[in-house]
């Protein structure tokens, strides 16, 4: 969860006014609001979800992060789809940053298809990968971020731009489905090609027919 610190400040003569902080991780949210109340000049200090501007206090905030620290949180999904014309093989490739129990994670996995018609559609492809593999973590009403190299995929998803192509509303909906099962919150990030370089570097090796899977710490 991405969250907005805001708190009221009153000095010792009694002036008061407002601070708002820039987006962060909420966990870290937390450290701060606590070297801030320390200061004992806050009338009033509240975290604001980045997701959807509900308001939390900090007992509250404390509760949700005490709630999911045994369950993966603070999920970062980086997807790649990539697509061969000559021989029709897609390359899907699927990162996952997390964590969970105090530690960092981060899986990698890849697969092959056949009888995709694009490369549009091997990026979607790869999301519907990345989905798949949360659904087997047992991800559950949390916030998630989904980070690719694909406009279409990332302002499709987001509701920026139309998903018009048959094959690729297909995917769309599947995708979208399994979201909403789950209950992720999603929040799609555009990025630089430069830094998917592990997504993309998981789609080509399956393009070769190299499979790679697994869990590691870092």
């Amino acid at each position: 969860m991405k969250v907005r610190l805001e708190w009221k400040y009153r000095s010792s003569k009694g002036v008061e006014t407002v601070f708002r902080s820039d987006e962060m991780a909420a966990a870290q949210g937390v450290q701060i609001a606590e070297d801030i109340e320390r200061t004992k000049r806050v009338k009033e200090l509240l975290f604001i979800d980045s997701y959807d501007d509900s308001v939390w206090t900090m007992k509250e905030m404390k509760a949700y992060l005490k709630s999911i620290e045994t369950e993966p949180h603070d999920i970062t999904v980086y997807f790649d789809g990539g697509f061969d014309v000559g021989n029709r093989k897609t390359g899907l490739g699927c990162v996952i940053y997390y964590s969970q129990n105090g530690k960092s994670y981060r899986l990698r996995q890849n697969a092959q298809l056949d009888g995709l018609v694009s490369n549009n559609e091997a990026e979607f492809a790869a999301l519907h990968l990345c989905v798949q593999e949360l659904e087997f973590m047992e991800v559950r009403n949390i916030p998630v971020r989904f980070s690719g190299d694909s406009k279409i995929v990332i302002n499709g998803m987001s509701g920026e731009w139309p998903v018009i192509e048959t094959e690729l509303v297909r995917w769309a909906d599947r995708i979208e489905e399994k979201i909403s099962r789950m209950g992720i919150q999603t929040d799609y990030e555009l990025i630089p090609r430069k830094e998917n370089f592990e997504a993309d570097r998981l789609a080509t090796q399956a393009l070769k027919g190299i499979e790679i899977t697994g869990t590691s710490s870092i």
